[in-house]
């Protein structure tokens, strides 16, 4: 079905540099494809080198006016973008479902979030506050004060095309950087989206620049970013390593960079959970965006007193669950990003039913003739540590539940990874509660919660999930320095 806006200005398939919408220097161009149908979308920019150079160019010569800009200003203008996108949203959803995926209702539902924390960051520009410190002379005035950290690289993943980037691009905004942009190849349309409407509300020509590049050109295009010294700091939504290479070649310029990376999630279940609440609460978490999240719930412990009664209530849940395009109204689960995600789904499930693993639910792809990139919801049991699925992210609609039998082992077992971005548990007793919250190793915990992401809270991770916050009022630290002033009388 074609793609069908209210406005139908939204659909951009070009670059933004310095508030002119360019194809690539080069004239190339790439298909965004629907993985619903694996039908075209759109054609956008294929970009190079040249490209990324003309935005820095672009946003360097913004940042002096924009860094001076009233903070009270520039909340203004984010206030008028978290406006338009609200006044959009459906516009926007349907863009979101067509290049990711993921069912209109919760495409709605990622803008948003996505406008979460661009009017959180409006409140907060206007309250970037420094010190005055007591100094140890009468003559002397000693004052901290907070800069803008001058361009920022903002570089997005595609399983969240709005949130991310506005969870990037706000913050940024807000404490007085300009932003050179690259979202992910397989979702641009969001991206230019939410660039328009930001153009709209008055963000000045310069101020965000979003280029677009295929996966093949991608990594020139960032490759110009690390290397130019006029880029101060580098955020980044993906994997661990790239995340890897970013921070290294970032080390040479000295640039900031904050990196929200890979995860593997435990969920616990505890004897004294409530099993019903346990189940809401990993379908909440587990099958958002199909499974396609950094936060989703990789390996399932489940107490031996209490396995077969969650796995029973759990399958049945998962059973009904209705797999579909955007374009079914029940759909609840939509198809994978691309194909190589349902591969490696794939092998996760063909690896544990190789080494002893039992399947409840699911386990094969869905519609594979059709050329879409479907994967049923699955249920895996008797899964152990040698399995794909409990040393990997799956980043897909599986389940795999291990059984545990004391509190001290299941503790050693989820913190048996070297990532830490977030974990979840179920308990009814609150000593326990603290106790194991302490004991993970993980940047966010969810105690009897599966839903636990919020613009007004710090969402990143610890170990090899990466550095640095984003939302809640620490998101604009990494993109402030500090400035001490001493003055004599």
């Amino acid at each position: 079905m074609p793609l069908t806006l209210e406005r139908s200005e939204l659909l951009r398939t070009h670059n933004l540099i310095g508030g002119q919408w360019r194809d690539a220097a080069a004239g190339r161009q790439f298909a965004v494809t629907d993985p619903a149908t694996a039908a075209v979308a759109a054609q956008v920019p294929d970009s190079d080198a040249a490209d990324a150079r003309s935005a820095v160019d672009a946003a360097h010569a913004a940042f002096p006016s924009w860094r001076a800009t009233a903070p009270r200003a520039r909340a203004q203008l984010l206030r008028r973008w978290h406006g338009l996108i609200l006044a959009h949203a459906q516009d926007l959803a349907r863009l979101i479902s067509r290049e990711q995926g993921k069912p209109l209702a919760e495409a709605r539902g990622e803008v948003a979030y996505a406008a979460s924390y661009v009017e959180w960051f409006a409140e907060e520009a206007a309250h970037i506050h420094g010190d005055v410190i007591p100094s140890p002379s009468p003559r002397r005035r000693m004052t901290a004060e907070h800069e803008p950290v001058g361009i920022v690289a903002a570089i997005t993943p595609w399983n969240f095309p709005a949130a991310m980037i506005a969870r990037k691009i706000a913050p940024a905004l807000a404490a007085g950087c300009t932003v050179v942009a690259k979202p992910a190849e397989d979702t641009p349309l969001t991206s230019l989206a939410l660039a328009r409407l930001a153009e709209e509300a008055g963000v000045p020509a310069g101020v965000l620049n979003v280029v677009v590049a295929s996966r093949e050109r991608a990594a020139a295009v960032v490759a110009v970013w690390l290397a130019d010294e006029r880029v101060r700091k580098v955020t980044f939504t993906g994997s661990t390593p790239v995340g890897r290479h970013l921070a290294r070649e970032a080390a040479a310029t000295f640039k900031r960079v904050s990196l929200e990376l890979g995860g593997n999630a435990p969920f616990i279940v505890f004897d004294d959970a409530d099993l019903d609440a346990a189940v809401d609460g990993l379908m909440a978490a587990k099958f958002r965006n199909a499974g396609q999240t950094c936060v989703s719930p990789n390996r399932v412990f489940v107490h031996d007193a209490v396995h077969d009664a969650f796995v029973e209530r759990l399958a049945a849940r998962v059973q009904a669950l209705h797999v579909g395009p955007a374009t079914d109204a029940a759909s609840q689960i939509g198809p994978l990003i691309n194909a190589r995600a349902v591969d490696k789904i794939e092998h996760h499930v063909r690896d544990a039913l190789a080494r002893g693993a039992t399947l409840r639910v699911g386990g094969a792809r869905l519609h594979a003739d059709s050329g879409a990139h479907y994967f049923a919801p699955t249920v895996l049991v008797g899964v152990d540590a040698t399995m794909a699925c409990a040393c990997e992210e799956t980043f897909g609609p599986v389940v795999a539940i291990t059984r545990f039998h004391t509190e001290a082992g299941v503790l050693a077992a989820a913190n048996a990874t070297p990532f830490g971005l977030a974990a979840y548990f179920y308990s009814r007793d609150v000593a326990r509660c603290w106790r194991v919250a302490d004991a993970l190793e993980a940047g966010m915990v969810g105690i009897n919660a599966g839903a636990i992401s919020s613009e007004a809270a710090p969402f990143g991770g610890v170990k090899a999930s990466g550095y640095g916050r984003e939302g809640s009022r620490r998101g604009l630290d990494d993109y402030l320095q500090i400035k001490f002033r001493c003055q004599d009388a």
